[in-house]
């Protein structure tokens, strides 16, 4: 049964014909004594909870009934109701413990989305992280690893892709961020339509919603003609958002609009258009510190990590790196037609040790550079140890200037200067040598004003 709480009549009305359609047993309340009288004789699956519950739109009455549900029986699911001028309300209540929050007007197939979604998530009880049955009820091929927080993870990436829940992945680069994504679409409902990846810290704020939401012919000099956006082309699908860190304040705004209401407008067009995408978003910053220094919207984080998922980095599942490497080299034996390669035992034992700053990225290039320049079909230490420092760039980093004589900026900018001479202006092998994405890069590039030549995405 979903309780409806609102002093709203024509509300209550409407919310209970929509869910009854869709095949939901309602109540309505219409005071928080109405509320608990239900709330004592029968617990409720979930509350849909408007803010502005009195003639007063201050949302107070409102907050403080969701205070007295969430003491008197947490579990209860809440989702809020509230009108865009009042979201920060809603954040609010999300830190006082709801679940979900929806702006009026409201489109009845997203509130009914984020019904069923939260019922899934509430019904879904966690079972024993099992790699064995874990690969019989989920599709996972790609991701490689038997380290027990790796399993949770995965664990938890299967319960939450048969939803529509939006996902937020943190940890540092090189962990398998966008493999978690790929894994949530291709586990879900959606995975027959489209999985869009936008690298959001490779797109210029001018360039933001053109990009996102796409524009019209004649929107400005350049648009010869009409362009679908990220978001068009995901549409009934997934949209991937990487780097959502790298955003900056306006076009937070512009993303949080769109996931609110699941509309956009291209630039340069009136017209509204509607859009159905599952969301999913990265990132390797720390987003609850960037709220709490103003960098980020709190509304947005809010929207975005209904559920969060942080990887490991792989020095914290060592156990996980001959296990990695020999799917590298399994790969490697196809591409460069080498059938005989195998993995010395030492080397094994050995690649456990190393801290592997970059994680799985790095040690990807250091099997691959390895693979490539050692004679041997039987690799062993000494061949993995040849290439561990064989990046010029990261050797240099052992004549570190004294603390205070540089700043942080400064030596980025130094390093990318002499990663590019290096590497004769090739933006991709500067990328990888640095550790960091070829987009992530270009925005390095143009904020120093370092020339460079341009490469296909």
């Amino acid at each position: 049964m979903i309780l409806i709480v609102d002093d709203d009549l024509a509300i209550r009305t409407s919310l209970a014909l929509l869910l009854k359609s869709e095949g939901f047993t309602v109540k309505g309340a219409g005071t928080p004594e109405d509320t608990f009288e239900i709330l004592k004789n029968t617990t409720p699956e979930l509350i849909l909870l408007d803010l502005n519950f009195s003639i007063e739109t201050s949302g107070e009455e409102g907050m403080q009934l969701l205070k007295r549900i969430k003491k008197f029986n947490p579990a209860i699911p809440v989702i809020l109701i509230t009108g865009w001028g009042t979201i920060d309300l809603a954040v609010m209540g999300m830190k006082e413990g709801a679940n979900d929050f929806i702006t009026k007007p409201w489109q009845n197939s997203y509130l009914v989305q984020s019904v069923r979604t939260i019922l899934n998530l509430a019904a879904q009880t966690p079972q024993s992280a099992n790699r064995r049955r874990l690969e019989q009820q989920y599709h996972f091929e790609n991701i490689v690893g038997q380290d027990a927080k790796l399993l949770d993870i995965l664990e938890t990436v299967g319960r939450v892709s048969s939803t529509d829940a939006p996902v937020l992945i943190t940890g540092e680069s090189g962990t398998g961020k966008e493999l978690i994504a790929e894994a949530i679409h291709s586990n879900s409902k959606r995975k027959s339509r489209p999985f869009v990846k936008v690298n959001l810290g490779g797109i210029s704020s001018t360039l933001f919603e053109s990009e996102l939401f796409g524009h019209v012919r004649g929107a400005f000099t350049d648009a010869k003609s009409d362009r679908i956006g990220r978001f068009e082309m995901a549409h009934k699908g997934s949209i991937f958002l990487d780097e959502i860190g790298e955003l900056d304040l306006a076009s937070q705004v512009k993303l949080l609009r769109v996931l609110q209401e699941r509309t956009f407008e291209p630039l340069g067009s009136s017209k509204s258009r509607t859009v159905d995408v599952r969301v999913i978003c990265a990132t390797n910053r720390n987003l609850e510190e960037m709220v709490a220094n103003g960098t980020f919207r709190e509304d947005l984080y809010y929207r975005i990590n209904l559920i969060t998922v942080k990887l490991p980095a792989l020095r914290e599942r060592p156990d996980d790196i001959p296990l990695l490497s020999e799917f590298f080299i399994n790969n490697l034996k196809i591409i460069y037609q080498r059938p005989h390669l195998t993995l010395n035992p030492a080397a094994r034992k050995w690649l456990k040790t190393l801290p592997l700053q970059g994680n799985i990225r790095q040690l990807k290039n250091l099997v691959e550079r390895t693979v490539l320049l050692s004679s041997s079909d039987t690799l062993d230490i000494a061949d993995f140890q040849k290439n561990l420092n064989a990046n010029p760039v990261a050797a240099s980093t052992k004549n570190l200037p004294e603390v205070g004589t540089i700043t942080l900026e400064e030596m980025e900018f130094q390093m990318i200067t002499r990663a590019m001479q290096f590497h004769q202006n090739k933006v991709s092998k500067v990328a990888r040598s640095l550790g960091i994405t070829r987009f992530a890069l270009y925005r390095r590039l143009e904020k120093f004003g370092i020339s460079y030549e341009s490469e296909d995405a």
